[in-house]
């Protein structure tokens, strides 16, 4: 499908057949991915009713340690994730939110007033901005000034997903992260399901293959990609099962760090020390790496150089193990595929059968 085709038809799709989220034909752009905890369920409450009915992401994107971050929302659409996080930067941080469908950006834009206002903040900390992911320097964003890049499902409608990561790299401070949630395919699609429309605008059709992630971030620069989360979609659309056939999809949460090359990087013991809101007592930092606070923890030299360089390193204790050993037990192998996460988490009961609770109704 031509690039050009794919936008108009994305902005279409967005912009003039959904009205609301009922009006999705799968469950691809609902499933959520973990149980939201009470503060943010809390700043979501706070977000308007005709913002938070224009929400088709699939699950929702909070980072942990906001506090005064600048925050790019790529993909913002209505905007409510960006007035969700702009009560959890505080008004010394700030947010950009920019989107391809003027109709969404329009929305977003119209509510700035009522909810700084409800706010409580003296200046608006969260600005819209109409233009394309693949395109943010060319739309006057400046290089380098972000802690962090977040987008909620839209990557996949991307026709240019390198250009997305390339630029969301560039826009990254030293030590920033992108923290995004999508929908990834177990191999590389066919060309039938990429042309089709509905497919397309409901997340599947755009959908990259999961190791082509890996390939990606290596080649933009970001260091290789950390699961946070995974949960299987199903289409629930008879119609639209019967395209798509065999080919299996997931939503899955993923963090990508920007650290410098010329960070050196050991085997280190770390000891959270706490703090974050909402995650006071334990950080879940991704399906690898759970810290509790006080506990000692073995960390490979990845972890330790994103530790050490990003804005985590505030919050840990950090010790480079020199020549000692690691610790018997403390040691185990990576899970980086989204699908044998998920695979495991089924065998082991614990995956919950994914549902649209997202809705404006649903548990946000």
């Amino acid at each position: 499908m031509a690039v050009e085709k794919i936008y108009k038809e994305v902005q279409d799709y967005y912009g003039k057949d959904l009205k609301k989220t009922e009006d999705l034909k799968t469950n691809a752009c609902l499933t959520p991915a973990r149980p939201l905890p009470a503060f943010i369920r809390e700043a979501l409450e706070c977000v308007l009713e005709e913002v938070s009915a224009k929400y088709y992401g699939c699950g929702l994107v909070v980072p942990e340690c906001l506090e005064d971050c600048w925050i790019l929302d790529l993909g913002c659409g209505s905007g409510r994730d960006c007035y969700m996080l702009s009560q959890l930067v505080g008004e010394n941080g700030h947010i950009t939110g920019i989107d391809m469908t003027e109709a969404q950006v329009e929305v977003a834009k119209k509510h700035i007033d009522y909810h700084m206002n409800k706010f409580g903040y003296k200046k608006p900390n969260v600005n819209f901005i109409h233009c394309y992911m693949e395109k943010l320097s060319e739309a006057g964003l400046k290089g380098e000034c972000y802690n962090l890049v977040i987008s909620n499902c839209v990557i996949n409608l991307s026709p240019d997903k390198r250009a997305v990561l390339h630029e969301a790299y560039q826009m990254l401070k030293a030590g920033g992260e992108m923290y995004f949630s999508d929908v990834y395919a177990n191999c590389d699609l066919p060309e039938d399901i990429r042309k089709h429309r509905v497919l397309w605008g409901e997340c599947l059709a755009g959908a990259l293959w999961w190791q082509d992630l890996y390939n990606i971030a290596k080649e933009v620069g970001f260091q290789p990609p950390r699961l946070v989360t995974a949960s299987r979609i199903t289409l629930g659309n008879k119609e639209l099962e019967n395209i798509v056939g065999n080919y299996q999809f997931v939503s899955a949460t993923f963090r990508l760090f920007k650290i410098s090359k010329d960070s050196t990087a050991q085997r280190c013991e770390v000891i959270y020390k706490g703090g974050i809101t909402g995650h006071e007592k334990e950080l879940e930092f991704d399906v690898n790496y759970r810290f509790k606070q006080g506990e000692i923890v073995d960390v490979d030299e990845e972890t330790a150089a994103i530790l050490q360089n990003s804005r985590f390193s505030a919050k840990f204790l950090i010790q480079p193990l020199g020549k000692k050993q690691p610790t018997p037990g403390r040691q185990k192998l990576k899970i980086g595929d989204p699908f044998k996460f998920v695979e495991q988490m089924e065998a082991k009961g614990t995956m919950k059968t994914p549902s649209g609770c997202c809705g404006p109704k649903g548990c946000c």
